[in-house]
Parts: C-alpha cells; structure tokens; sequence
C-alpha cells in the first residue's frame, strides 16, 4: 500500500532534523497533529523536538491546542504530564501542580507527568515535599529506559537542597550512574549533579573520572549545546584541560550561520563553555564575565530550568569569588524571581554569604 499522509510527514521531519533542521521537522508533524489532535505520537514528538531547543512557549501552546480533543482520550493522563511540565517550565507554579496531579492520578505509571510536579517542587524551595510525593512511587518510573536515572537525579537534587550530601551521594552510585551509559542526557545528570556538590563544599572522591572519559570520546558530537556543556563540566571535573581547550576550539569553528543546533553552540554555547573551563582554573572574573554574557540566551540550549540552574549556579559563585558581590547578588534575586519568589537551600546559603561580605566591608 502506498504511504499516508501521516507517514510522510513523518520521515520527512526525520531528514529535516538529521539535516539540522528542527523547526522544519516540527512544522511537518504539527501538521499531522492538526488533521488528527489525538495522535499521541506527534502529540509528544512535538513536546521532545520544543523541548530540546528550549522552547516552552511553543510546548505549552501545541500541547493546549488539543486539550479538548482528548477529554476521553484513553492516554489523557499522559497528555496531562506534558500539560503540567509545559505550564511549569513557563512559571505557572500552582496550575502545573494541580494538572501534573491529576494526570498521575489517570496514569499513575507516566514518569514524565511524576516528574513535571517534581519540578514544581524544585522551582518554588520545596524539596521536603518532593521528596514525599516521590517516597512510595518508585514503580511509576522503574519501568522507564534511561529516564528513570532522571527521576533519582531529581530525588538526589532534594537531598542536595536540604543538606542530605550523603544521601545525594548514594543516589548518585546506587542509581544515577547504576549503568555507565554515555547517552548525554545520563552524563548531564551526573556532571550536574556533582558540579552543584563540589559548589556546596563536598569531596565527590573519583566519581569524575568515569564522567571525564565518556566526555572525552563523546567531546566531537557537536549536536547539541546542552550535551557539549555537559561534557565540558565532565572534562573540567575531570581535570582533562587539554581535552576542554580542544572542545572549545571545536566549537569555535562551528557555523554560527549553519543549522539552528550549530547556530546554538556558537552562542550561548561557546561563552558558557568558556565560562565554564576559566572557572575550573579558578580565573573566577574571566568566569563571571564569559558567563554572564552567555546568560541571558541560556534557555536556548533546551532542557529544563532545573538542568540548566547548574550553570546560574557556577555564574553566582564566579560572580562571588571574583569579586562582583553586588552582581552575585542580582543574580540570585533574578533566580528568585523565576523561581515564583522562593528561595531554596542554595539561595538561601549565597544571600546570607553576601549579607556577611557586604557587612564586612561596611
């Protein structure tokens, strides 16, 4: 038979997104979507491409755009997850809870509405309460592929907020990196996560090596800004400069007038990336400057505002060990203010280091 409509649709949005094409790709399935807003699978192929080039607005209104058409939907609960992480990753704080919520309740096996409201939890300072609403449902995301690691990464973020090192830590060795995949999303939640430890002060021992390797191999995908990122955190941890100044240089000769991902990684990438390796060599005002230039496109690297909160971590403790009190300051504040007004652990910790420098220098 010869293919439908939908079919093509289809590998014709594969070419355009192998060929670096991703606004294409997505434009093609979000026709397939209109003729059919209960197709499950172009529902969340939309929700997977937005969400890789940051664009939450755009999940947010394609995922709304067929609400009506699923009311008895047999997958509505799984819809209701995307809803409820859409609405999160735009600030509506309190409507993602309810919504993540109610698509548990209708799919109770749907990691991804599970760990949309773990998101709430971590954007509005309230780890305790996460880690309850994820105490007892382990088994909505055992069955999960890799992804799964990314719901123990979020259980191991609320141990990291409330001081829990040793918890975090186990999490890290019994889950997070229970298998040493080099997928980039399982290196992002390694690196981040022992990135914001050694922030907080705590010894991680030789859990960077393992990382920096994989990195070291993976170093010249040049698909995704947020993967090279990842990697330069691992190649940094893992103290392989030469390894990082050669990503760098990669990246500078990318295409800044090539393929949206390229385009990506030329900036914000490369000044994060550069950010990033002056911090490791403790050239803290080269940090903060290189940093906070790149800060402000930063979303544009996708992932969520959880998984790029790493790197506005290191932005503030730059700003503060070089110096740029009153900048670290602002920083933080603006962090509050995305995060519904709440301060964290973390927030909390930096803005009573300020007030005690500020004071000193008074």
């Amino acid at each position: 038979a010869p293919a439908t409509m939908r079919e093509i649709a289809f590998v014709h949005a594969l070419g355009d997104w192998l060929s670096g094409r991703p606004t294409r790709a997505v434009a093609r399935i979000e026709v397939a979507l209109s003729l059919n807003p209960r197709d499950a699978l172009a529902m969340k192929m939309i929700q997977a491409i937005h969400f890789l080039m940051g664009r939450p607005e755009a999940m947010r209104a394609s995922v709304e755009g067929v609400l009506d058409a699923w009311t008895d939907h047999p997958a509505r609960g799984y819809l209701l997850g995307c809803h409820a992480f859409a609405l999160e990753e735009t600030g509506e704080y309190a409507r993602a809870e309810r919504t993540g919520r109610q698509g548990v309740e209708l799919a109770p096996d749907d990691a991804w509405g599970l760990h949309a409201v773990a998101h709430v939890f971590d954007m509005t300072g309230r780890a305790r309460a996460g880690l309850e609403w994820l105490t007892g449902r382990e088994a909505s995301w055992a069955h999960c592929n890799n992804f799964r690691f990314h719901v123990w990464w979020h259980r191991a973020l609320m141990h990291l907020d409330l001081g829990e090192y040793d918890r975090a830590l186990a999490l890290y060795d019994a889950d997070i990196r229970a298998e040493k995949t080099d997928d980039y999303r399982d290196i992002s939640n390694g690196a981040s996560l022992l990135a914001r430890l050694e922030l907080d002060g705590v010894n991680v021992g030789d859990r960077w090596e393992e990382l920096a390797d994989l990195s070291e191999h993976r170093a010249t995908d040049g698909c995704l800004a947020f993967a090279d990122l990842h990697y330069m955190l691992a190649l940094c941890g893992g103290e392989r400069d030469s390894a990082a100044t050669a990503m760098i240089a990669r990246m500078r000769r990318t295409n800044a007038a090539g393929g949206e991902a390229e385009r990506i990684i030329a900036h914000p990438g490369l000044r994060v990336a550069q950010g990033l390796q002056a911090f490791a060599a403790g050239e803290y005002a080269t940090a903060w400057k290189h940093l906070r230039d790149g800060r402000d496109d930063l979303p544009r690297i996708g992932g969520s505002h959880a998984q790029r909160d790493v790197f506005d971590r290191i932005a503030i403790e730059a700003a503060l060990r070089g110096g740029y009190t009153d900048a670290a300051g602002t920083l933080l504040r603006d962090r509050m203010d995305r995060r519904g007004g709440a301060a964290d652990g973390y927030a909390t910790a930096r803005l009573s280091l300020i007030e005690a420098v500020q004071a000193h220098a008074d």
